[in-house]
């Protein structure tokens, strides 16, 4: 079956103090709409990947990347709209100024939450399908 191959960069935004920001999806997203992740978008042909990280999170939290480590790649395979996918997914830890913070993307964001990984696991969701998977992944960067 033939699919479409796409890199992404994903990123959890934290302030510091060991709380994580998570966004709530909005119906325009491109899919997974009301469930709640981290940050995220498509690298773009020529761009470096952490000047992707860095617009990524200026576009979607308005805010500037004050720190940013890589902490490792997924492989994502799913269907999205009936199309076989395979994301090759690019893993970062943001910190950020949480005063700097709001919603860049109403159109795909409709709200955003400070947390911490403590307080995700009593979070009532829905989160996007692969996020636990990009917490598990890389818990060891959390703490």
């Amino acid at each position: 079956m033939e699919g479409i191959i796409r890199t992404t960069v994903c990123f959890l935004c934290h302030d510091g103090n060991g709380r994580f920001l998570i966004q709530k999806r909005s119906k325009n997203a491109r899919d997974e709409q009301g469930t709640w992740d981290g940050g995220g978008g498509g690298l773009k042909f020529g761009e470096k990947i952490e000047d992707a990280v860095r617009r990524e999170v200026k576009e979607e939290y308005c805010a500037d990347a004050l720190d940013s480590s890589f902490m490792g790649y997924r492989d994502i395979h799913r269907v999205q709209n009936g199309t076989p996918t395979h994301w090759i997914a690019l893993d970062f830890k943001i910190k950020v100024d949480p005063r700097e913070v709001k919603i860049g993307e109403p159109h795909k964001c409709d709200e955003l939450k400070w947390t911490t990984l403590e307080e995700l696991k009593s979070f009532p969701g829905p989160f996007h399908s692969k996020f636990w998977e990009f917490v598990e992944k890389n818990r060891s960067h959390f703490v």
